[in-house]
């Protein structure tokens, strides 16, 4: 089990990042003046982070079937963002 966590921890933390690099690439977009990401796909890539952090954070504090299942979310919300946004 601490490889399953150990893995969606490392899913959550990428999902953090790639979030920061929309919103930095939004608001330069914005300053510069060229077609960046849209508030939609910000707001999503931020909630996506949001969920999979609290799920990790969940993930961690609990042992056996809770903690897989937290796991799942993070893969889940990731699995989605990617989809949604990147591959449509």
């Amino acid at each position: 089990m601490r490889v399953v966590r150990a893995l969606s921890g490392t899913v959550a933390a990428g999902l953090v990042v790639l979030a920061a690099v929309v919103v930095v690439a939004a608001v330069l977009g914005v300053r510069r003046g060229f077609p960046g990401p849209g508030a939609s796909s910000v707001a999503w890539h931020i909630g996506m982070a949001v969920l999979a952090l609290g799920a990790q954070i969940f993930s961690d504090r609990r042992r056996g079937i809770p903690a897989f299942f937290g796991s799942l979310v993070v893969f889940v919300a990731a699995g989605y963002l990617l989809v949604t946004q990147w591959w449509n």
